[in-house]
Order: structure tokens, then sequence, then C-alpha cells
């Protein structure tokens, strides 16, 4: 889901995904139940293979309400072994050359399994952050995300990763329940806030911004954002 990601001192552009596992290693969000990992890990795969300098930053989690997948971390580093970015905060000092050809930087969140250590292969929780709240209003999350992301410290200070969300949530109460017509009502603020971060001066702490169902205009406020700061411009 994630499009924008600032790397310190990066060049090339960086994709970032959120992804919920249940029990059996199927991809599920809520209620909603797909297809197994392996159809992520390949496309993962498929990507690194068709490019050369991009940096994914892979979050998979365990849903809400379900336990983790037996030894699913062996699984993960079995797979992507030779793209790993080994967890070390001196990274975040790093140029991409200087990451290169390691590509993936994988951050494992299980709900009971031990966190992974530094050094490890993955990365854990508390290098990916982020500030979300339950909502379905456009309004209430926009001044939500400005708010907490102004209390971060600069990206180039910073060990961790921040994730700033431009969705939101269908809730009980309301009668519209479909996540995509819900979470479509914020998609038209995504150049908005944009524009805000940098009006409030907070645009060095924007770091990742995501978003559910992408389209076109989003992909494009993101890829500008990003050709600005990298330019000097902003």
């Amino acid at each position: 889901m994630p499009i924008f990601v600032h790397l310190p001192a990066a060049c090339e552009g960086h994709q970032s995904s959120d992804i919920r596992i249940q029990e059996d290693r199927r991809v599920c969000h809520g209620i909603l139940l797909t297809y197994s990992i392996d159809v992520v890990i390949n496309d993962v795969k498929k990507f690194l293979s068709e490019t050369q300098s991009e940096i994914i930053i892979l979050e998979i989690r365990t849903e809400f309400g379900h336990e983790d997948p037996p030894d699913f971390d062996k699984y993960l580093v079995d797979q992507l072994r030779e793209f790993l970015i080994h967890q070390d905060e001196h990274v975040f000092n790093k140029t991409i050359a200087e990451l290169l050809p390691r590509r993936v930087i994988c951050v494992w969140k299980p709900r009971k399994s031990p966190q992974a250590k530094a050094g490890s292969p993955l990365w854990n929780s508390g290098h990916l952050k982020d500030n979300w709240i339950d909502t379905d209003l456009p309004s209430k999350k926009f001044e939500s995300n400005l708010k907490y992301l102004s209390e971060q410290p600069p990206v180039s200070t910073r060990k961790f990763f921040y994730r700033v969300e431009n969705t939101v949530t269908p809730q009980a109460d309301n009668p519209v329940l479909c996540v995509k017509p819900v979470t479509r009502r914020i998609h038209g603020f995504a150049r908005l806030f944009i524009t805000q971060c940098f009006a409030k001066g907070v645009a060095d702490r924007l770091q990742i911004f995501s978003t559910d169902f992408i389209d076109e205009d989003f992909v494009d406020a993101c890829v500008a954002a990003t050709y600005a700061r990298v330019e000097g411009k902003a």
C-alpha cells in the first residue's frame, strides 16, 4: 500500500508494503481472506528481478485475533535471504549504494513470537511506527496525521521508519461498511496533506505516506514530493 518513502541520502525509488497474515500463512485483513503469502513473496522477487536499486520495506504482521504462523521468521529468511538488509541502526546513515545489492528491509511483527533482535536478517516492530486512529472521518484523520507527524523527529535524525496513513476505516454505526467507498473519502486530500507538511515546516518528518487502493494521482503527488526533495527544492 504505501508508496512514498524517503531514506537519508537516497536517490532512487522505494516501496513499502503492509501485509497481514493468519495461522496458515494466508494473507488476510479482518474478515477478508485471500491467497498464500507465497504469492506476495514471489511478487517481491519478481519486482527485485525487474529493478536494480529500489529498496522494499516489507512489513508483515500477524492479523489481530490470529496466532502467529509456526516458524514464520525462518520461512521469511529462507525465501529472501540474499536480499535481506540486516537489522542495524547504522542503515539509517547509509546511502542506497552502500546497501546494495541487498534491497529488502523485512519487518516481521508477530503477536506472541519473539521479536527479531539486532543483527537479525529481520527487523522488529520498533523500527516501523505509526499513530493509526480508528475513524471514518477524513478531517479527523487528516488533523491527527499532521499532529502526530509534527511530534516526530526529522527523518535525518531518527532510527526508525514512520508511516502516515492516508486512510479512513468503516465504523459499525455507519450504514457504509465497505472499505473502498469509505477510504476513498480521504483520497482527494493526499496532495493537500503533503502541501500542509511543507507549509507547517514538518516535511522533513514525512517518510512513508500510505493509502489503500492506490491511484495515479496519489503516485504523482508522492513522486513529485520525492523528486523535489532529491533535487534540494523542498
